[in-house]
């Protein structure tokens, strides 16, 4: 009983791992990478917000659609830039 349980889980766990290697979008980055960019747009963006810095917010909240679009995840609004 045990055994089978641990084999059901492990064919269970390893749908996820194949996921990660599938490409997102037209660029042909993996999943993980584009949660990473996406992280780090979203770093920058509260990095711009802080210096005030209009430009680079809305260079970072594109970047953000982006990738949410290709992840297919929802997509943000920032009403304080204009972009919805």
């Amino acid at each position: 009983m045990a055994l089978a349980s641990i084999q059901e889980n492990e064919t269970t766990t390893s749908q996820p791992v194949n996921q990660v290697h599938a490409s997102v979008g037209n660029q042909g980055f993996t999943v993980g990478q584009s949660w990473g960019a996406l992280r780090k747009a979203w770093k920058g963006y509260r990095i711009a917000k802080v210096q005030s810095d209009d430009t680079k917010m809305t260079e970072y909240a594109n970047k953000i659609r982006k990738i949410q679009g290709e992840l297919s995840i929802a997509v943000s609004s920032f009403p304080n830039l204009g972009i919805s």
